[in-house]
């Protein structure tokens, strides 16, 4: 049984450590060739350890403009997404719990209706409500600007689904033992359903800050000048069809730093993540 026992660990690392590697080679290799020259890129095959340029290539794309984007340097595309990535996070959060605390705990005509307006949302992709509100954005003038780029996405009948099921869980109880200790509808959401709540904040926030910081359909219609643009629409537009004229060590350092900050937001906030997932604390 030892035996057996050792024998189906050994094989369960083999094929974890196999699945690390298939996963993370492409990655590294996105990281070696971002230290390496235009012209080593371009002629294969690409060494598989860190070249030289390091430094310089990140500097490069950091501080100096890269032509491709109207001069713009990297560090300018990683702000306006991690704007756009933290205020649809935040707002997605913010108006969903708002939403389910509505819906839950108070009681008024509709009520239901009004759910079931918000879960009927979920069947319409955004590519079906993307011109109309295109449209809406022009007319209020907010093209190339943070509110346009991040306020049609804040709402999420996902998240209010989801915060709408944990408070039904809520003993009934708890409600009127804050009732009769005097608190009012703020206090009890400030004081008991946030903190009951926050492994399905840190949950959601992570979901959704990777959902703004990937988008792309609509940064591109919505910003016309290249200093509003994210990051994931400068790498587009960086690539050329030549080869010749596609600056790829400038390109695999943006595809680096694009990289970053979600992995550091994974990995910081992995605990909370999990526990909301699986719900633990509930």
């Amino acid at each position: 049984m030892l035996g057996a026992s050792r024998t189906s660990t050994f094989i369960a690392h083999a094929v974890l450590v196999i699945g690390i590697v298939i996963v993370a080679f492409p990655i590294y290799y996105v990281f070696v060739a971002s230290t390496h020259s235009l012209q080593t890129i371009l002629r294969p095959p690409l060494p598989l350890l860190p070249g030289p340029l390091f430094l310089s290539n990140y500097w490069e794309a950091l501080a100096g403009g890269i032509g491709r984007i109207g001069g713009v340097d990297v560090s300018t595309l990683l702000f306006n997404t991690t704007v756009v990535a933290l205020a649809v996070a935040v707002g997605k959060i913010v108006i969903s719990i708002l939403s389910a605390f509505a819906i839950v705990f108070f009681r008024f005509p509709f009520r239901m209706t009004f759910f079931w307006l918000i879960f009927i949302t979920l069947m319409l992709p955004v590519e079906v409500r993307i011109l109309p509100t295109y449209k809406v954005m022009v007319d209020l003038g907010l093209i190339d600007t943070y509110t346009g780029l991040t306020l049609p996405l804040m709402a999420s009948a996902t998240a209010t689904l989801l915060f709408r099921q944990f408070f039904l869980t809520i003993p009934g109880e708890l409600v009127e033992a804050a009732r009769v200790d005097g608190a009012g509808p703020l206090r009890f959401f400030r004081d008991i359903l946030l903190p009951l709540s926050r492994t399905n904040i840190a949950a959601l926030f992570v979901i959704m800050f990777i959902y703004g910081w990937t988008q792309y359909l609509w940064p591109l219609l919505v910003t016309n000048r290249n200093d509003m643009n994210t990051i994931v629409i400068a790498l587009r537009k960086m690539v050329s069809f030549a080869d010749a004229d596609t600056q790829w060590n400038l390109v695999m350092v943006t595809a680096v730093l694009a990289i970053l900050p979600p992995v550091l937001v994974v990995l910081l906030m992995q605990r909370w993540f999990v526990k909301g997932l699986v719900e633990t604390e509930k």
